[in-house]
């Protein structure tokens, strides 16, 4: 959420920011670059990509729908691939994963998954947003995680510290580890370049929510049996996944399995540079009207 609440306040690019090099690839407005080669390519690409993988990070400004609509359709794809899917959402707290697992079994009605899960609480943003996503969980009956933590640790974390967090959080968090340099160059370049206390208090807060979400992936996973065929889709704000710096190399530094990145990028123009490293797929979306 810390991408789409900053935006207005930016003044570097921070999808051109050079991570890990100067490379840069070229995106087409509704279209899909597959960086590294700085080809176009389609949804397959993703798809082949991620055999292999146990792990697709799909980025979002969230009240972009053209954003979830790809979400949906890659969800849609990897599926068709006969992978076993298991889709994680930033959107959710772990507190209402009952609820979801509900939704997931085809148990509730619309109506009763967004008041039972609490939606308008847990997250805020036009359900109509996200219902491609939901839909696709529902119709083929995929596990939908909560990766989400209450938003009061956060804010404890940001304004007291790590230290000050309550006892209960403590006892459900990881290390909080701070030492990722490329991470804080992310962060820093979506609050706008502004260094000092008060940037450094909202890190705090975003290691907390991005360790937490990562955390919460791996809980899912560590529960049930695995093998080749499951693929855990991360469905979370650009800020969380963006140059693999986020939840992704969290679960990274934990597992030592990488994953496939796909970041979709407001467009004004029909083409524009990013920089090679923000993810192995980059998406070019209309902006939403604001």
């Amino acid at each position: 959420m810390l991408a789409a609440v900053l935006i207005a306040y930016q003044t570097i690019d921070p999808y051109l920011l050079p991570i890990p090099d100067e490379k840069t690839a070229e995106v087409k407005l509704g279209k899909i670059t597959r960086t590294h080669y700085n080809a176009e390519v389609e949804i397959d690409a993703i798809v082949e990509a991620a055999r292999g993988k146990y792990w697709v990070y799909i980025g979002e400004t969230h009240d972009n729908p053209h954003a979830h609509k790809l979400q949906a359709d890659i969800i849609r794809a990897l599926v068709k691939d006969e992978r076993t899917v298991v889709v994680g959402m930033e959107m959710y707290q772990r507190s209402v994963q009952d609820v979801l697992f509900e939704w997931s079994a085809g148990k509730l009605s619309e109506e009763e998954f967004i008041e039972k899960s609490q939606w308008k609480t847990q997250w805020g943003f036009d359900y109509a947003l996200y219902k491609p996503i939901f839909d696709v969980v529902k119709d083929h009956r995929l596990p939908l995680i909560g990766l989400n933590v209450p938003r009061d640790w956060v804010r404890t974390a940001s304004r007291e510290g790590f230290d000050a967090l309550p006892e209960e959080a403590k006892k459900q968090l990881p290390e909080m580890d701070m030492s990722n340099a490329n991470h804080r160059k992310v962060f820093d370049a979506l609050v706008g370049g502004h260094a000092g206390v008060g940037a450094d208090a909202m890190y705090r807060g975003q290691v907390l929510w991005d360790e937490a979400m990562a955390d919460s992936a791996l809980r899912y996973l560590k529960s049930r049996p695995t093998d080749d065929k499951v693929l855990f889709v991360v469905i979370a704000g650009n800020g969380h996944v963006m140059y693999s710096q986020g939840i992704n190399w969290r679960i990274l530094k934990r597992t030592g399995e990488a994953g496939i990145t796909v970041v979709p990028v407001e467009m004004t123009e029909p083409i524009r540079k990013v920089s090679a490293g923000l993810a192995d797929f980059v998406a070019g979306v209309l902006p939403t009207k604001r």
